[in-house]
C-alpha cells in the first residue's frame, strides 16, 4: 500500500540573542514534518511491518531530506541532524520506530549531508498537537557538545488516533555561547577512552 500523506510541514527557527548576548552567528534550526496515515492502523497485532516500512520509509526519507536541504541551501550546511516519530494514540511506539529505525529512512538523509554519525532519535506516542522532540547531534562528531540541541515543535491537528507524524531536523550552527566543553576533555580528565567512556 503506498504512503498516504496528508500534509507536510517546514519551520525554520532562528536565534539571534541567547542570555540577553548577541550571538556570534544566528543558530537556525529547521525542521520537516510529515503527517501519515499509519499503516498498520486497525488491523490488530501485525507480526511482519516490513512489507510497509519497505513502500514508506524511502518516500518519507527522500521527501523530508528534500525539505531540509531546499531550506538550508546544501548538504553541506547542515551542522547537526537527528529524526523523531510520534504515532497517534490507536498505534504502537514500534509503528513510530518502523518508519524511522531503518536505512531506507535515514540513509537519504546521511548521503545529503555526508554525515558519519548516527541520527539521533525520538519516538513517542500521542495525541494531535504531542510535542515532536528532535534531538540534534553533530553530523560527523558525536562527542561535539556545542551540537547537542532538541527542536521542539507540534502540528495542532496530528497525529490523528490513526496517523503518523515523522520528522528531520537540521542545526546550523551550534548552541549560542557554549561553554561546557566537549565528551573528549571529559575523558581525559577521567582517564576514560572513548570506547569505554564510564570505565568499566
Amino acid at each position: 500500500m503506498p504512503v498516504q500523506i496528508r500534509k507536510t510541514l517546514l519551520q525554520i527557527e532562528t536565534t539571534l540573542i541567547e542570555g540577553g548576548k548577541a550571538t556570534p552567528q544566528p543558530l537556525k534550526l529547521i525542521s520537516a514534518l510529515a503527517v501519515v496515515k499509519n499503516p498498520w492502523a486497525g488491523r490488530g497485532f501485525v507480526e511482519d511491518l516490513k512489507p510497509e516500512i519497505h513502500a514508506a520509509a524511502p518516500v518519507l526519507g527522500e521527501l523530508l531530506t528534500r525539505m531540509i536541504i531546499d531550506a538550508v541551501g546544501s548538504g553541506e550546511a547542515v551542522e547537526g541532524y537527528g529524526k523523531a516519530a510520534v504515532v497517534g494514540l490507536d498505534g504502537e511506539i514500534e509503528h513510530a520506530s518502523a518508519l524511522i529505525h531503518t536505512l531506507r529512512f535515514g540513509n537519504h538523509y546521511r548521503q545529503a549531508v555526508g554525515a558519519k554519525s548516527y541520527l539521533a532519535f525520538c519516538n513517542t506516542r500521542g495525541p494531535a498537537n504531542a510535542t515532536v522532540m528532535i534531538p540534534l547531534m553533530d553530523k560527523n562528531d558525536e562527542g561535539r557538545r556545542s551540537h547537542y540541541l532538541t527542536i521542539q515543535t507540534a502540528m495542532p491537528d496530528a497525529p490523528a488516533a490513526d496517523e503518523i507524524v515523522v520528522a528531520l531536523g537540521a542545526s546550523v550552527g551550534g548552541r549560542p555561547h557554549h561553554r561546557i566543553g566537549d565528551r573528549y576533555q571529559d575523558l581525559k580528565d577521567l582517564g576514560h577512552d572513548a570506547a569505554n567512556p564510564a570505565g568499566v
